[in-house]
């Protein structure tokens, strides 16, 4: 086993995770090619500040959403319409250009017998976006996870959000937005239903 270097026996001692030298110097090449000189003051730590900032935007690697809705609760005072959270921000991060998507979500579910805490949704939608990503599949991830470990009758996610390999690269198209939905159950079988839950959700 290779002995740490003085810089990471610094960051342990700063309570901060070493990052790898690998991870560094690919940082660096990366700079240089973009025409940079990694060695200048500006740029010294850079490629541990993004290494950890990656180590953060992709957090949900080591996370698994379904974990957040094993807490389930069957005292509802008889409520049997749909609960739906919406508006909730969230980041990820295109997988095809590593550049930041950014939106909002709304999702909905018609119990069956169990609730789950409103925050848990939330954190399934955070689990699934901090990794790399694009918004169809989050879309539908999010969806699945709530209708295979809550059962509700129905679930509905609709997702509206900003591409960064859009706005800032290519067509360079700022303030447009895409949106994804997936309906499963009888939000998606029964047409009265669906369009009740867009309604709430204001699409």
């Amino acid at each position: 086993m290779a002995c740490s270097t003085g810089t990471e026996d610094e960051d342990l001692a700063r309570g901060k995770e070493p990052v790898p030298q690998e991870v560094q110097e690919a940082i660096r090449t990366l700079i240089r090619w973009t025409g940079d000189d990694p060695a200048r003051e500006g740029l010294l730590d850079t490629p541990k500040r993004v290494a950890r900032a990656w180590r953060e935007y992709c957090q949900g690697y080591a996370d698994d959403p379904a974990i957040h809705l094993t807490r389930q609760f069957e005292e509802v005072g008889g409520y049997d319409e749909i609960v739906l959270l919406k508006d909730i921000p969230f980041q990820s991060h295109c997988e095809h250009h590593m550049a930041p998507i950014t939106g909002k979500a709304a999702i909905a579910y018609l119990p069956s017998r169990k609730v789950v805490g409103i925050s848990k949704l939330a954190r399934v939608l955070h689990g699934f976006a901090q990794r790399l990503q694009i918004q169809e599949r989050l879309t539908a991830e999010v969806a699945q996870c709530i209708w295979d470990n809550l059962h509700p009758q129905g679930v509905a996610v609709v997702i509206e959000a900003q591409h960064g390999c859009m706005t800032g690269r290519g067509v360079r198209t700022p303030g447009v937005g895409m949106v994804t939905s997936r309906m499963l159950g009888c939000f998606l079988e029964d047409s009265r239903s669906r369009k009740e839950v867009l309604s709430l959700m204001g699409y």
